[in-house]
């Protein structure tokens, strides 16, 4: 699998904040940059990997490892390979930020799990890790049916900004696994903000883009 790369916004040649943002399921590029559009922040450098087939996995991201394992991989290459694109052109590391929404925010999450040192933040909007292995528990209601996950990250993670929100009762991510998500992140030293919407849903937030915006408003160290 190869992934396009969608830019949008500023150059990264010029910008002083630069968004990777990462689609969902059924969702492209183009659509979700314009999360990046919507901070109302014209000199922020935007790009977005796009699935050919428009999804990063075919199954829910709390299936076995063996089948998550390889097109997580791959997602994961095309995240990083949106980062680099935007470092090569000048863009430092600590000033890009990475966003995603419903699968792509597991995949976003993921990422800053593993590959997050030296970030200038990670955001899943209605999304949660994906873990690193299988766990011997038996599935459980609370991961729908699921069993649960190893977090074997050793990331150093001091102080990144991570925000992740979910709805009480969301189709798709467990509230149970978006907590254990922000607990494995504040193991690994992050600081975490979470937002729980009450009720059933699964969507974009008006706190997201608010906390969004905030980051990446902030003047340059």
């Amino acid at each position: 699998m190869t992934a396009r790369l969608v830019r949008g916004g500023a150059p990264a040649s010029r910008a002083p904040a630069g968004l990777v943002l990462v689609h969902g399921r059924g969702g492209s590029a183009a659509d979700i940059l314009q999360v990046g559009e919507a901070l109302g922040l014209p000199d922020l450098a935007l790009i977005g990997p796009e699935h050919p087939a428009r999804s990063w996995w075919p199954t829910s991201f709390l299936a076995p490892h063996a089948e998550m394992a390889a097109p997580l991989e791959a997602g994961l290459d095309a995240v990083a390979d949106a980062f680099a694109a935007l470092e090569a052109e000048g863009l430092p590391r600590a000033r890009i930020a990475v966003a995603g929404f419903s699968q792509g925010a597991c995949l976003a999450l993921e990422y800053a799990a593993r590959q997050g040192t030296g970030l200038a933040g990670a955001f899943g909007f209605s999304g949660a890790l994906v873990g690193t292995g299988d766990t011997d528990g038996a599935p459980t209601p609370a991961l729908y049916g699921h069993g649960d996950k190893r977090f074997d990250y050793d990331t150093d993670l001091r102080g990144l900004p991570v925000y992740l929100s979910v709805y009480e009762q969301d189709p798709h991510i467990p509230h149970a696994r978006a907590q254990r998500s922000a607990e494995v992140f504040r193991r690994l030293e992050a600081t975490v903000d979470t937002v729980t919407a009450p009720g059933a849903g699964h969507g974009l937030l008006s706190e997201d883009i608010t906390a969004l915006r905030g980051l990446l408003n902030r003047p340059a160290a």
